[in-house]
C-alpha cells in the first residue's frame, strides 16, 4: 500500500509499525485486535478486513471512554453508598480519571491507524 503522506502522528502505537514498511498491516491489526473483546477478534470479516477492525476499535474505545467518564461523575455520590471509605472513593476518582486520559489517548492513537489504513496518511 502506498501512502500519500510517510509523517507519523504523535499518537502513533508504538506497537504499530511506520506505515508502508514490511508488514506494518499486520502489526496494525495485531494491535488493533488487543483494543476489542476477544469474541469479535475471531470474527472472519474483521480478520479480513483490518479497515473494518479499526472502526469497530473505535467505536469499541469511545463507549469505553463514556463508561469511564459517567464511572468518575457517579462516583461522588455513589460510591459512599456502597460503604467503601473515603480514601479509597479518592483514589477510584483519581483511577477513573486517569483512565478517560488514557482511553482517549489510545482513541487519537485508533483514528491515526484507521487513516493510515484507510490511505488517508497518518497527519493531521
Amino acid at each position: 500500500m502506498t501512502l500519500t503522506s510517510t509523517r507519523i502522528s504523535p499518537d502513533w502505537p508504538c506497537q504499530v509499525k511506520t506505515p508502508g514498511s514490511y508488514d506494518w498491516e499486520r502489526s496494525a491489526a495485531k494491535w488493533l485486535r488487543e483494543l476489542i473483546p476477544a469474541r469479535y477478534a475471531s470474527y472472519p470479516a474483521l480478520i479480513r478486513h483490518p479497515v473494518l477492525l479499526a472502526r469497530h476499535a473505535q467505536i469499541q474505545v469511545q463507549q469505553e471512554i463514556r463508561v469511564a467518564r459517567t464511572a468518575l461523575q457517579t462516583a461522588r455520590a455513589e460510591l459512599p453508598v456502597l460503604g467503601l471509605p473515603e480514601s479509597v472513593i479518592e483514589h477510584t476518582i483519581k483511577l477513573y480519571a486517569a483512565e478517560v486520559l488514557q482511553l482517549q489517548h489510545i482513541a487519537r492513537s485508533v483514528r491515526a491507524v484507521s487513516e493510515a489504513l484507510a490511505g488517508r496518511g497518518t497527519g493531521r
